[in-house]
Formats: structure tokens, sequence, C-alpha cells
């Protein structure tokens, strides 16, 4: 009985041991990476575009087992791949650039911030790489604040739907086009 006892109690302390040793890496593998400098050769996963030869907040995505990083030349390319379904379920760690705290023409890598905690302003006048763009900030106030004077609405990360970028592509009807692509005359 007493050798049953020992090597189920040591069954337990080696599991216990094992079990620690899991949550540990675990840890590791959950923790949050660093937003990746965008380089000036750097092409937009979406488009292939150059990155940094357009305006406007850009983006990226770093999965977190891979930690493979794909780097998008607006916000409203980055929601196109990180939407999708094959990529909304999968674990990654999403960054946008905050327009409060850098220039519209040439955002500033230092300004990237969580897209997830970020308030974006979806139909303003304000243009990126495909043309409408969300515009991204890390304060609700500062989105407000942008909002009032280029238009748009604030909405959250979690509120972005495909309907948003779809409506941001159909951006050129409000712009003197007509449904069949012809400038109205004026």
């Amino acid at each position: 009985m007493r050798t049953v006892s020992f090597k189920a109690l040591s069954a337990a302390a080696l599991m216990a041991v094992f079990l620690t040793g899991c949550s540990g890496s675990e840890e590791q593998t959950t923790e949050k990476p660093d937003p990746v400098h965008i380089e000036s050769g750097d092409e937009c996963h979406v488009c292939g575009m150059v990155i940094l030869g357009f305006p406007g907040p850009k983006g990226e995505a770093i999965t977190v087992r891979e930690q493979e990083v794909r780097k998008f030349c607006s916000t409203r390319d980055m929601f196109s791949w990180a939407l999708q379904p094959e990529n909304a379920k999968r674990d990654h760690t999403l960054y946008v650039h905050d327009m409060a705290q850098t220039d519209w023409e040439h955002p500033e890598d230092t300004a990237l911030i969580d897209a997830r905690e970020a308030f974006f302003v979806v139909g303003s006048e304000r243009t990126g790489a495909m043309g409408p763009t969300l515009a991204s900030f890390a304060e609700e106030t500062s989105a407000k604040d942008f909002a009032s004077e280029f238009g748009g609405d604030v909405v959250q990360f979690k509120d972005v739907t495909m309907q948003h970028l779809t409506a941001e592509q159909g951006h050129d009807t409000d712009m003197g086009m007509n449904e069949e692509g012809n400038n109205h005359e004026h």
C-alpha cells in the first residue's frame, strides 16, 4: 500500500511541477510584443504599396505564436485584413498611430498604440494611402475633436465592421461621382 501511496504522491508532485512550468511559458507567449518600426521599403500586406509613401495612420499586426509582423499602409487595410473570418479569430496584436501625437502627412512610429484600445473616426474628409481611412486616437476626446474638425463618427475598435470599410470605399459618391463613376457637372 505504501508503495502505491508513494507513487501516487510522486505522480501528483511531478504533475504540479509540470503544470507550473506550463503556466510560466504560457505567460511568456501571451505577453504583448512591442510595435515594429516601419522601414522605408516596407510594403503593405494587403495592397503591396510602399507604406511610407502616403499620409495618414498606418497599422501593423503581430501574430502572437509565430511573432510574424504584417504591416499596412492604412488603418483601412489593417481592418480589411483583421476582419477577414480567417484572421478575426487569430491571436494577434494590432498597432495603429495615435494621430493626436503625430503629423498626418508623416506619422512617427513612436506614436504607435494598441489598436484594440484606440478610438477611430470613420467617414472623415481626411485621406490616407487608399483614399478614405479610419483616423486612430488613444483618447476619445482627441477623436471627437478630430471628428468635429474633419467630420465622421467616433467608434471603438470592437465596433468597426466591414460595412465601415465599404462605406469608406463609397466615399467617391460623396465627392461628386455618380453611380456610374462619372463626375457630376457642377
